[in-house]
């Protein structure tokens, strides 16, 4: 992968969910998923969503987006967060996939 973004989750319980939920968001990436053991790399190709949706539809109802930045060590590109999403990307800009 030449321009993987993406978080570094901290190895919990809900993390293979959160994986699921990103790869929900993302379905035209190829999400790639690194463990580490202590950790989990989830890289795509220049851009990765997850939403406060998606994670509550695979976590639970009260599972808030705030909960995922408790859970994330690092990341690889930027990151641009709000009360709804997660966005990774490169550049000042993210690219926002065709639909």
């Amino acid at each position: 992968m030449e321009n993987p973004v993406g978080p570094v989750l901290r190895m919990c319980d809900e993390v293979d969910l959160v994986i699921d939920a990103i790869r929900e968001d993302n379905p035209d990436a190829d999400v790639d998923v690194i463990d580490r053991g202590a950790y989990v790399r989830v890289h795509a190709e220049d851009y990765l969503l997850v939403t406060e949706e998606t994670l509550q539809r695979h976590l639970g109802p009260s599972f808030r987006i705030h909960s995922l930045e408790q859970m994330l060590t690092a990341f690889a590109g930027r990151i641009q967060t709000s009360s709804d999403q997660i966005e990774w990307h490169l550049g000042a800009r993210p690219r926002v996939p065709a639909s």
